[in-house]
């Protein structure tokens, strides 16, 4: 640790300082606790090395240094370019002395702009020589009137030619007309713990239908945020995370409802009665409030699908599937390959001789399993088509039933290290690094969350093309996006390969291009976005998000500073409210001291249990005081609260409401009185993880069909209508 917050100018002089500050990696950061960290030299090195750049001695730093600037001088533009639309934009061009640059721009559309582009000398240029050629710099002038999309930039300068990607973004994310001078409420759900009498065991999107339909029916709600539905795997066992996909490109297709196909109808008798066999298998899972049992349904689930997709497809259907290939294109090759591979070759495991280590997409060995697989290929294509048309529906049922936002998706971090993304496109991804977080107060050895980080070179080297596929495909089902730890697109910790938490530092991505993308996305569908932003949040995040209107998170619980909580009535404005998250347990547990015994009894707080629990004491004093200063409860219920838990939570709801916040959600498992936490952080298979069913107060199983007649579900639903 340094006595002074920043650098000396001597260690900002060495050339592997200069060299990492070059490409975005940060030689220093300021933690948590306002503490100062000088980051040590072996961690710089493997952080470039794992973005390709050698660092290895002082002759190899010299070199990569010289070529990184030598690119930088030659280049005639960057590879990816932004524009705000209603703007003129400056863009550099490095031209040789002798060059005469001619521009244009194709658009999205295909179309050629048919205005000029003008090249403007900047004054004072320096003269860079680089292998005996000088080089200097000039600026592209893009005009305002561009119209927003993805276009190419053209130039060519005497032999050379270069093509940028051109992201034309609008300037802010328009509000929606209801928010404008008000705000909005919807649900909060993890989609897989609601489940009906037709569900195979675990909610499906035929349940996120219905879920959405009865929401605005019954509660006049106008969204609904639900867990992560990004890919999984084949076969199982089934990760229970929702925040460790596969692949963020697609859908978790084990959400499917067979029985809502349109070929389900077209079976003979024999075959819908195999199906509704292997329904009936799982009927009794579906009123077991104590585990979900993923595993159990999608041995029985799939075989269902596998008899519907072989029944085939009638012309019109099957010209849909053929245009859904083909304009998911090789994204789908890769998700669809991979799942072959684990089906006929295993789980990827990080062994020399598994395949996932041992093959590429190239690999003779795949081509020849996809073309004995064909079918099965093909298979997990129209599995994925299938997923998207169901969520899809859904969304659109929402819509028709009134709701002014219909699903908000959650956007998980990143993909899980042996997932069909990593594999299919390693060179998008950082080798011999993960993703986590630096120590805190909380963590002290800080965190790892072993997906692997996508390289900031390659973003810019494609036009971000990867992420804006992923958004997109989100919006194609979604009416908002919810962004998980939307600090990453500013900076991500980098850890490298077997190092520990605490031994990395954070790398840095263009986050303007990047939020420039959510816009362009959410603009074309009249969608918003969401950042969680919870924890310390650099003010320059705050500030982008809020240019761009991206609203952040408040959390009630969280809301406070030394001891003592903020009245919801000074909140911000852009920000989606709530009373708790999925990582602690619900308003009702959350009085009762369940996340201080289920620490306990998992061993999580060592010889700290007794400072845990006072702390947790002194908050819920803390919390109740919040409430009766400012009206939102009786004071005579903190005085004694035996038995007067739901008075309690509607308290939390009343001083919610109050908030000035345009996005405000209401949980599920509060309303019904769940006291269990979905995720226990810093477990694994101690604690069932993202398998806990809706459950109420007493423990009982709550089904879809009867979650709208709870009395205290309906008392919060007519205090956030109030």
């Amino acid at each position: 640790m340094a006595e002074l917050n920043e650098e000396s100018p001597e260690r900002l002089a060495r050339p592997l300082i200069r060299l990492a500050q070059s490409l975005g990696v940060a030689t220093s950061y300021v933690g948590m606790s306002r503490d100062f960290h000088e980051i040590p030299d072996d961690v710089l090195v493997a952080v470039l090395k794992a973005l390709n750049v050698d660092a290895s001695s002082e002759e190899t730093i010299e070199v990569s240094l010289e070529h990184v600037n030598n690119q930088r001088a030659m280049r005639l533009i960057e590879p990816t370019v932004l524009h705000i639309v209603g703007e003129q934009s400056h863009v550099p061009i490095h031209l040789a002395i002798t060059e005469a640059p001619k521009v244009t721009i194709t658009l999205e559309d295909g179309t050629i702009y048919q205005h000029d582009i003008a090249v403007e000398p900047l004054p004072d240029v320096k003269v860079h020589e680089v292998n005996g050629k000088f080089f200097s710099t000039a600026q592209i002038a893009l005009p305002a009137d561009l119209p927003e999309g993805y276009h190419t930039l053209h130039i060519a300068a005497g032999q050379r030619e270069a093509d940028a990607t051109l992201i034309s973004a609008p300037q802010r994310i328009p509000l929606l007309d209801p928010l404008k001078n008000g705000s909005l409420w919807g649900w909060m759900a993890q989609l897989y713990s609601i489940r009906s009498a037709d569900s195979w065991g675990v909610g499906d999107f035929a349940d996120l239908r219905t879920l959405l339909i009865d929401s605005k029916r019954y509660t006049n709600a106008d969204f609904m945020l639900i867990n992560p539905v990004h890919a999984g795997e084949p076969v199982s066992p089934l990760t229970p995370s929702p925040y460790l996909p596969v692949s963020r490109r697609f859908i978790n297709y084990t959400y499917i409802h067979p029985e809502d196909i349109p070929e389900y109808y077209a079976l003979d008798d024999a075959a819908k009665q195999s199906v509704k066999d292997a329904h009936a298998k799982m009927e009794a899972y579906n009123a077991d409030p104590n585990l979900i049992d993923r595993d159990a349904m999608w041995l029985e689930k799939e075989k269902a699908l596998r008899t519907i997709f072989n029944t085939g497809l009638q012309s019109v259907r099957q010209q849909a599937f053929d245009d859904y290939k083909a304009r998911c294109g090789e994204d789908l090759e890769a998700y669809a390959t991979w799942c072959v591979c684990y089906a006929k070759w295993g789980k990827p495991e990080n062994t020399p001789d598994n395949w996932i280590n041992k093959y590429t997409k190239d690999s003779p060995e795949v081509k020849q399993l996809r073309e004995q697989n064909s079918d099965l290929l093909e298979f997990y294509r129209w599995l994925e088509w299938i997923a998207v048309e169901q969520m899809h529906a859904a969304q659109q049922a929402a819509r028709q039933a009134g709701m002014k936002i219909g699903i908000m998706s959650d956007m998980a971090v990143g993909v899980h290290p042996d997932g069909s993304e990593v594999w299919w496109n390693p060179e998008r991804f950082a080798n011999g690094a993960t993703v986590g977080a630096p120590p805190d107060m909380f963590n002290q050895q800080g965190q790892n969350w072993s997906q692997p980080p996508l390289s900031p070179l390659s973003l810019k080297e494609t036009g971000y093309k990867a992420y804006r596929e992923m958004v997109r495909g989100m919006f194609d089902c979604a009416g908002a996006v919810r962004i998980d730890h939307i600090l990453g697109l500013f900076r991500l910790w980098w850890i490298p390969e077997g190092q520990p938490a605490s031994n990395g530092t954070y790398v840095y991505y263009d986050h303007n291009t990047m939020l420039g993308i959510l816009a362009i996305e959410a603009d074309r569908v009249g969608g918003l976005i969401v950042g969680e932003d919870l924890g310390v949040v650099p003010s320059y995040v705050q500030q982008s998000l809020a240019d761009y209107a991206i609203f952040g998170c408040a959390v009630e619980w969280f809301e406070q500073m030394d001891g003592v909580f903020i009245p919801p009535k000074d909140w911000r404005p852009y920000a989606l409210a709530s009373v708790d998250n999925h990582d602690m347990p619900p308003a009702a547990g959350y009085l009762e001291y369940e996340h201080v015994r289920v620490r306990e009894q998992l061993g999580l707080l060592g010889e700290d249990s007794s400072a845990f629990e006072r702390s947790a004491r002194a908050e819920h004093q803390a919390m109740l005081q919040m409430l009766v200063d400012n009206g939102y409860l009786d004071v005579n219920v903190m005085k004694d609260e035996s038995g007067r838990w739901e008075e309690i939570v509607e308290a939390l709801y009343r001083a919610l409401n109050s908030s000035p916040c345009k996005l405000k959600a209401v949980s599920f498992v509060d309303a019904v009185g769940e006291r269990r936490t979905q995720n226990q952080p810093g477990t694994d298979n101690e604690y069932p993880n993202w398998r806990v069913p809706l459950a109420d107060y007493h423990g009982d199983n709550v089904p879809l069909e009867h979650l709208f007649d709870s009395d205290l579900l309906q008392r919060i639903a007519k205090i956030m209508n109030s």
